[in-house]
């Protein structure tokens, strides 16, 4: 069994400068509530499926299966994700000993900037880049399956 261990920032200064790589990806959501997911996503020319569910009610640790798909098929099921189709660019930052994973959303969700850490276990201590704001991995509306369903426009108005 795969485990995802991270934790989610929003990000509040400049990071480009510093990225190593950068992905354009389109995904969409066959199933969502929040404690599970089906995404399907295209990472420049290819595919991939994920199941994701949640450990105990844990905000920081899910089980995590991700598979490669051919890139056709994986179109052919963003178009019966419906309208909450999520797009964005992922920049990938080398910080330390860390992989920071920057998403720079776009359409509904267009303003919203979010990194993601992945640790090794729940109780990690790391040293926070300077770019990143608060820490905002308790927070149900920014999992990107939340943000297909009710994106930043609906909401973001209403964070301080």
């Amino acid at each position: 069994m795969a485990f995802e261990i991270e934790r989610k920032f929003l990000v509040k200064g400049e990071f480009k400068h510093l990225a190593l790589s950068s992905n354009y990806i389109v995904q969409g959501y066959l199933f969502a509530d929040k404690s599970k997911s089906i995404r399907v996503r295209l990472r420049g020319d290819k595919g991939y499926i994920t199941i994701k569910s949640t450990i105990d009610n844990s905000t920081i640790t899910r089980n995590e299966w991700e598979y490669e798909i051919p890139a056709p098929q994986v179109n052919e099921m963003l178009r019966i994700c419906g309208s909450g189709i999520i797009e964005k660019t992922r920049y990938i930052v080398q910080y330390k000993n860390l992989l920071v994973e920057v998403d720079e959303f776009y359409g509904d969700n267009e303003g919203l900037v979010i990194a993601e850490i992945e640790l090794a276990y729940e109780h990690q201590i790391f040293e926070k880049p300077d770019f990143l704001g608060d820490d905002v991995t308790d927070d149900p509306r920014y999992l990107n399956s939340e943000l297909s369903k009710h994106p930043y426009c609906e909401w973001k108005d209403t964070v301080k």
